[in-house]
């Protein structure tokens, strides 16, 4: 995967690896990867792909680009997940069976 020496994250991004790290979860950023997704996140022995999108932003930023629903429609995974809060983040990682 070609990586971007300019990624933008997004506003709220930081905010949610702070969350989910302060819970106990590791967190790879990802961002760099271009066509790909935001973080890696493992919990409890789970990982979970995330794609973060800032709800501050009108609907037409907060869409996948064609590489990001390209890589969600091919991925053969179970958890890939878009997430716009923090509450989302910890609900995904927190409900999932240890």
């Amino acid at each position: 995967m070609p990586i971007r020496t300019a990624s933008r994250v997004d506003a709220n991004q930081p905010a949610i690896v702070a969350a989910l790290r302060g819970i106990g979860a590791s967190v790879l950023h990802l961002h760099q990867l271009k066509n790909c997704f935001d973080l890696l996140v493992g919990y409890r022995g789970r990982t979970f792909l995330m794609e973060v999108k800032d709800p501050s932003q009108p609907p037409s930023k907060r869409q996948l680009t064609a590489g990001e629903a390209q890589f969600k429609a091919q991925w053969r995974g179970s958890s890939y997940h878009v997430v716009h809060t923090i509450d989302e983040a910890l609900g995904i990682v927190t409900a999932a069976p240890p």
